[in-house]
C-alpha cells in the first residue's frame, strides 16, 4: 500500500458495484451498516444550510463517538470538525477534506479547521505529499496562524508544529519538513502529556519519517519505532478506543508481531463501522495470526461500509480507486486461506474490475495484478477446465497474458497434456526474459518479473511431478520458496499461494513425510492455522506413524475449516493446484 496515493493525480473518480453472487451480496446486505446523511438530526440555521449544501459535505452516521473538542461556538462546524479528523484517520483524506472546509464556512474564524486542512493534505505512511497539493497546504496553514488570536494555547502549539511540515513551493527532499513536523510533535507532546491526540499524531509523524520501514533486518525494531510503539501503547492504555492509536499500532507491528495487534485489532473492528478502511484494518493482523475467517467478515464489512460512503458521498479521488479494491483483495485472499471458495471467487472478479485503459498506463501495475486474480483463483481451486476455457488477456498485457500461460500450463499438467504444458511454461518465459514486464509492479514494492521467476519455478516443478520426476521437481520448488522468500512484505502477499505448500505435497508424494511435516510447519509459521498446510501436516505425521499428533492437528483442521466450501481431497491436491 505504500505507493497507492500515486493515483491520486491521474484518477479522478471511479465508482465500485458489487457483482451479483448471490453469498457474497448476501454477506453484505446482513453485514450492512447504515450511513446516512444526518443534518437534520442538527439544529441549523438556513445559512448554515446553505455552507452545508454548497459544500456537499454530508455528516455521516456510525462514525463512532469519537471527539476532538475545539474552539469554536459552532456546534455544526464542531461536528464536521470531527468528522473530517476521523476520516483522515482512517486515511479517507479526500472526504476528510471536505469535512473540514464545510467546518471552516460554518465557523470562519476556526484556526483549527484551516489546521486540519493543511494536516490531510500532506503525506502519510502510504504516500509521499502531492506537489499539487504543497501550495494549497500552505496557505491553509498560514490562514490558521492568522487566526491563532481566536484559538488556545494548546491548539496553537499544534498550529505551530504543523507549519514545520510546508514550505510555499514543492521541494525535491521534503524529509527534512517531515523531521521537523515530527520534533515538534514530540515536543507538543510532551507539553501536553494528557492529549492522546497529540501523542497519536506524534506517533504518526514518525512513522512518515520512514514508511513501511519500521524494523531491521533481524526482526528488531528500529530504534523510532520503539518510540512508536511506546507511544501509541501509551494512548491505547489511557484512551482505548482512539481510532488512529489503534490503526497505526496495526501498521507498525503487523510485519513482524503481529500478535502484539491483536487486542487493537478487536477493539478497531467495530469501533467506526461507517468507515471503511477502520473497518478493514484488523484483518491486517488477523491474516498473519491465523484468523482468516474473522478477516474475511472484516473486509466484507468494510465493503459494505464503503459501498454506502460511496452512494451517499458520490466519493472521488484515491479512496474509491485505491483503498476499495484494497478490500476485495485482502477479502479474496483471507477467503482463499479459509478455503470459502464461493467468497473468494466472488471477490476475485471484484477484485478484477480495473479500469481496462488505466491499467495499460505506465505505473499501474498493480491494476493488471488484480485483473489477474481470478485465474490465480482458478488454480488455487484446481478448476482446471475453467483455466482452458479462458481467453488470453490483450496482446499488450505482458503479465496478466504470462500469468494465463502459467495457469493453463499447470491445467494442462494436471490433465497429463505434459508436452502442452511444456510449451504454455516457454510462452511464459519467453514474456518473463523480454523488456515487456519492466516497470510492472505491485504497489512499487515486488516486480512482476520477480512473480515470474516464481511461477518459473512452480509450473517447471508441477511437470516434473506430473511427469514422475519427483527429485527434479522438488528442487523447483525449492528454488521456488527461495524466490517467494525473498519478495519484500507486502500485504496480502504478492504471490497468491505459498509455494511451500506445494513443495510439502510433493514430498509426500515421493514418500518423504518427515522433509514434508518440516515444511508445512514451516509454512504455518508463516501463515498460522491455514487450512491448506494443516491438512499436508496431518498427512505428514499420519505417514510417520505419529497418530496422535496427527489427530490434533486434524482437530484444528476441524475448527479452522469450519467455514469452508472446498474440500481437502489429498495432500498432493496440493501439488496440483
Amino acid at each position: 500500500m505504500n505507493a497507492i496515493l500515486s493515483l491520486t493525480h491521474k484518477i479522478k473518480t471511479h465508482n465500485i458495484k458489487l457483482i451479483s453472487t448471490a453469498g457474497l451480496a448476501l454477506a453484505l446486505t446482513l453485514s450492512s451498516p447504515a450511513i446516512l446523511p444526518s443534518i437534520a438530526q442538527t439544529t441549523t440555521t438556513s445559512a448554515e444550510a446553505a455552507i452545508v449544501t454548497e459544500m456537499q459535505a454530508p455528516l455521516l452516521d456510525n462514525l463512532g463517538s469519537y471527539s476532538f473538542p475545539i474552539s469554536t461556538p459552532n456546534d455544526l462546524a464542531q461536528r464536521y470538525f470531527n468528522q473530517g479528523i476521523i476520516l483522515a484517520y482512517g486515511f479517507n483524506h479526500a472526504e476528510a477534506l471536505r469535512s473540514l472546509q464545510a467546518a471552516a464556512q460554518l465557523d470562519p474564524t476556526c484556526a483549527m479547521c484551516h489546521w486540519g486542512m493543511a494536516y490531510v493534505l500532506g503525506p502519510n505512511i502510504n504516500a509521499a505529499m502531492e506537489a499539487g497539493a504543497v501550495p494549497t497546504a500552505y496557505e491553509a496553514i498560514q490562514t490558521a496562524i492568522a487566526l491563532s488570536p481566536h484559538a488556545s494555547k494548546r491548539e496553537q502549539a499544534y498550529i505551530q508544529a504543523l507549519a514545520q511540515r510546508y514550505s510555499a513551493e514543492p521541494i525535491a527532499d521534503r524529509s527534512p519538513l517531515d523531521l521537523a513536523y515530527a520534533e515538534a510533535m514530540g515536543a507538543l507532546a510532551r507539553q501536553y502529556p494528557d492529549d492522546t491526540d497529540a501523542a497519536a499524531l506524534y506517533a504518526e509523524a514518525l512513522m512518515d519519517t520512514m514508511p513501511w520501514d519500521y524494523w531491521n533486518e533481524d526482526g528488531t525494531a528500529k530504534p523510532e519505532t520503539a518510540i512508536v510503539l511506546n507511544t501509541l501503547e501509551s494512548v491505547i492504555e489511557r484512551r482505548p478506543d482512539h481510532p488512529m492509536a489503534l490503526h497505526l499500532y496495526i501498521h507498525a507491528v503487523e510485519k513482524e508481531r503481529p500478535e502484539l495487534g491483536i487486542a487493537s485489532a478487536d477493539r478497531l473492528r467495530d469501533l467506526v463501522p461507517g468507515a471503511g478502511h477502520l473497518v478493514h484494518m484488523p484483518g491486517h493482523i488477523y491474516i498473519r495470526v491465523g484468523r482468516y475467517h474473522d478477516a474475511v467478515v472484516a473486509n466484507l464489512k468494510a465493503i459494505a461500509a464503503d459501498e454506502s460512503y460511496v452512494t451517499q458521498c458520490h466519493a472521488q479521488g484515491l479512496y474509491p480507486v485505491g483503498y476499495m479494491p484494497h478490500n476485495h483483495h485482502f477479502l479474496w485472499f483471507a477467503a482463499v486461506m479459509a478455503g470459502q471458495r464461493d467468497i473468494a471467487i466472488a471477490a476475485a472478479h471484484h477484485t478484477a474490475m480495473v479500469d481496462p485503459n488505466l491499467m495499460r498506463e505506465p505505473g499501474y501495475g498493480t491494476l493488471q495484478h488484480y485483473f489477474s486474480i481470478p485465474l490465480y483463483t482458478l488454480i488455487k481451486f484446481e478448476a482446471w477446465d475453467q483455466i482452458l476455457a479462458q481467453p488470453a488477456p490483450g496482446a499488450d498485457l505482458a503479465y496478466p497474458t504470462a500469468i494465463w500461460h502459467y495457469a493453463r500450463g499447470l491445467a494442462l499438467a494436471h490433465q497429463g497434456q505434459i508436452a502442452q504444458a511444456q510449451q504454455e511454461l516457454e510462452e511464459m518465459n519467453a514474456i518473463a526474459d523480454s523488456p515487456a514486464l519492466d516497470g510492472v509492479t505491485i504497489w512499487d514494492i515486488n516486480t512482476t518479473s520477480h512473480l515470474m521467476d516464481i511461477a518459473s519455478a512452480v509450473l517447471s516443478g508441477e511437470i516434473a511431478a506430473q511427469s514422475g520426476e519427483l527429485a527434479a521437481a522438488i528442487a523447483h520448488l525449492q528454488r521456488g520458496v527461495e524466490l517467494e522468500d525473498s519478495l519484500n512484505y507486502d500485504e496480502p502477499s504478492s504471490w497468491y499461494s505459498p509455494v511451500r505448500q506445494r513443495l510439502g505435497a510433493v514430498l509426500l508424494k515421493a514418500n518423504r513425510p518427515a522433509e514434508a511435516e518440516t515444511v508445512f510447519r514451516a509454512d504455518l509459521a508463516i501463515y498460522p492455522d491455514n487450512g491448506w498446510s494443516l491438512f499436508g501436516l496431518t498427512q505428514a505425521l499420519q505417514a510417520q506413524g505419529k497418530t496422535a499428533a496427527a489427530q490434533t492437528t486434524q482437530t484444528k483442521l476441524d475448527v479452522v475449516w469450519q467455514y469452508a466450501d472446498y474440500d481437502l481431497a489429498s495432500a498432493y491436491a496440493l501439488a496440483e493446484q
